[in-house]
């Protein structure tokens, strides 16, 4: 086969389109799809990456290619192919789509990086598979069906806490090995690798691999290598892992799908749970979504016959779900001696389950002491200088922080607004309520897991470990403890504050609130001492808790779904968030204005809202203005607003981004 004269080649640059660039014949390697090369643009030398070839030169006089650097592609024609449909459908750039896809090491343009530190392999039992119940039979069944027949097909997997949805994950994956094919395990968070981990491990042995961002570079790059060798046939890992250079992909399982996690906050904003469809769609291979509380989006697409609806509607063994227990706490204020942010309800259950050598997790979705600083004279809080936000004082470290910009500064004696020396240390995190368990019940063995304890690598698996072991008898902690974990002795799970995201300016407020006491509550009762649940709350009247409280997904789905259409949000519509930021709140307002007459004039027949202030207009420095579009096609919105701004000059004191689909507001 002839050498082709010229390659496309795209670079991670803003820019939506390739570069062609000339074969001399002198390179390392010959070129072909997926390998990287270095390039000559403008006056630097450039990492670029070889997406099409070509015969003849499609512009005139293009420039020589230094050198191909790889022997073998680092992407495969689907992987590119789906890079395409990131650009496409979320306004990226294709440059920007491929760099998400690859390890550090091989974006910086190195060949090999070997770890100096060597990971202890993993000392884990091996186990054989579970004979399912009727339900689990059933699902497993339709699995089966399309894997037989090589085609794409989205089930979402709805089953309650504790059904098995993980039994079935480990049984498809096992068909899909045995066909000589590969898979990926998502999981929303990186404190739920290791369990999983441990779970396929016992299964499938070193056939396994782990991808995330904890790792070390050299430990990610290897297991990578392992992957795209198809030494390791099963990926697990978050978001990213999505993007593993598996051999011949078999299946897709993207486990806690409603989660937020799985959405990118940088470019290129992608949401991993849609990639993993179109991924599966590219390969010709099923896709899995499980989740005790789909997401509205996913359900919606159920319910319109866009994926296929499989449920689990008893747990494993028939053990009962948890009783949960609404406390109001403005009642247990009014009635008690003392407001503390344990109610007596709490105390006297986790007093028995200690006494009784079982084992609690006690949730709270805010980390750090006091939640705020509060002056009584001016009613004025002590707040970041940098964001639109109080500061959150830490006890053990003795400081304010910023838990948006991590600015941390050391707790004033005077309001800095009036002057007057009479702060008040108010609201409740994780700190607070370690100190007050270990008053309530001292001969307690507590931890705390949120992302203050949690910083160094390994934490998770040493202080899950620990409880696993019966070291430690209660677990307080942020939402890294609300999904995934499976621990038989905790017959007993505490909510501190079940409004807490009810208070925040975001449309999708109920469905986290919903989701969270729902995820939380179902760690209870999984063994044969059965579960109880304490959920403390302001507002117990409020949907969302009294559907969590019945365990009702589709009474609550219902409730909610009436607002979104009554309010066209989605998942009856696509979003486009365009963000306007800069130091100076005049500016951004400004430039804001004028993009939004620019759309006016470029899309007239757009739904457009704004331009106006975001929910915290100040954030790590910038003023932040917003523009809201909404349409029925996402790729439809981004392919517009690409001609709304095509040809526009970047400012340099106003950045302006694009989230299609945000998570928030």
């Amino acid at each position: 086969m002839p050498m082709p004269g010229y390659v496309e080649v795209v670079i991670k640059l803003p820019l939506d389109r390739t570069f062609q660039y000339k074969i001399t014949g002198k390179e390392s390697f010959p070129p072909e799809l997926g390998k990287r090369v270095k390039v000559p643009f403008r006056n630097y030398q450039k990492t670029g990456y070889i997406v099409a070839l070509e015969d003849a030169p499609q512009v005139e006089s293009p420039r020589e290619v230094i050198d191909v650097i790889d022997e073998q592609p680092v992407l495969s024609r689907e992987l590119i192919a789906l890079a395409g449909w990131i650009r496409d459908n979320y306004f990226c750039s294709m440059g920007e789509a491929i760099e998400a896809m690859l390890p550090g090491t091989i974006r910086r343009g190195k060949m090999t990086m070997r770890s100096r530190i060597k990971e202890e392999p993993r000392d884990v039992a091996s186990s054989r598979p579970h004979t399912p119940n009727t339900e689990q039979a059933s699902v497993l069944r339709e699995i089966r069906k399309c894997l037989a027949k090589g085609a794409h097909e989205v089930f979402l997997l709805h089953g309650i806490t504790g059904s098995g949805k993980t039994e079935i994950y480990l049984q498809a994956m096992e068909d899909v090995l045995s066909m000589g094919k590969s898979g990926v395990m998502l999981v929303p968070e990186i404190s739920l690798t290791p369990q999983t981990v441990e779970r396929f491990v016992s299964r499938f042995g070193d056939k396994v691999a782990v991808l995330h961002s904890r790792m070390l570079e050299s430990a990610r790059f290897e297991e990578w290598e392992r992957i795209k060798k198809g030494e390791a046939r099963v990926v697990v890992g978050p978001r990213s892992a999505i993007f593993s250079p598996i051999k011949d992909p078999g299946l897709f399982i993207v486990d806690e799908e409603h989660e937020p996690s799985y959405k990118q906050e940088d470019a290129p904003r992608y949401h991993a749970r849609d990639v993993a469809i179109e991924r599966g769609r590219l390969s010709g291979a099923p896709v899995i979504l499980g989740s005790a509380t789909p997401s509205l989006e996913s359900y919606y697409m159920a319910m319109n016959g866009k994926c296929k609806l499989v449920e689990l509607t008893q747990r494993i063994k028939e053990q009962e779900l948890p009783r949960i227990k609404i406390v109001d706490m403005r009642m247990d204020f009014d009635t008690r001696v003392g407001k503390t942010v344990i109610s007596k309800v709490m105390s006297d259950v986790l007093q028995k389950d200690v006494h009784d050598r079982k084992q609690a997790l006690i949730f709270l979705n805010r980390r750090g002491f006091s939640t705020f600083v509060l002056c009584p004279g001016c009613g004025g809080s002590v707040k970041c200088r940098k964001c639109d936000s109080p500061m959150v004082y830490h006890a053990e470290k003795g400081e304010l922080i910023c838990h948006y910009c991590n600015t941390r500064i050391v707790p004033p004696t005077k309001c800095p607004s009036c002057g007057k020396d009479e702060l008040s240390y108010k609201g409740t995190g994780t700190q607070k309520v370690e100190k007050e368990l270990r008053r309530i019940i001292p001969e307690a063995r507590i931890a705390r897991m949120d992302s203050d304890t949690m910083a160094k690598r390994g934490a998770h698996d040493r202080l899950l470990g620990d409880f696993k072991e019966h070291k430690i008898d209660v677990i307080v902690g942020t939402q890294m403890i609300a999904k995934g974990l499976d621990f038989p002795k905790v017959t007993m799970v505490g909510v501190v504050s079940a409004d807490a995201n009810l208070n925040l300016p975001d449309f999708r407020s109920g469905e986290r609130t919903f989701d969270l006491i729902t995820q939380v509550a179902g760690r209870a009762g999984r063994g044969d001492m059965g579960g109880e649940v304490v959920v403390q709350t302001f507002t117990p009247e409020h949907y969302a808790i009294a559907f969590s409280a019945k365990h009702d997904y589709h009474g609550f789905y219902a409730r909610e779904m009436e607002s979104r259409r009554e309010l066209m949000l989605p998942p009856v519509v696509h979003i486009a968030k365009i963000m306007v930021r800069a130091r100076k709140e005049e500016k951004a307002e400004k430039a804001a204005g004028d993009i939004s007459c620019m759309i006016r004039r470029k899309m007239p027949d757009v739904d457009m809202l704004g331009p106006a202030p975001a929910p915290m207009l100040k954030l790590r420095g910038y003023y932040r203005w917003n523009i809201l579009l909404r349409g029925e096609s996402r790729e439809d919105l981004t392919r517009k607003l690409r001609e709304v701004f095509a040809g526009t000059r970047k400012k340099t004191d106003v950045i302006v981004s694009v989230d299609i689909d945000p998570m928030s507001l």
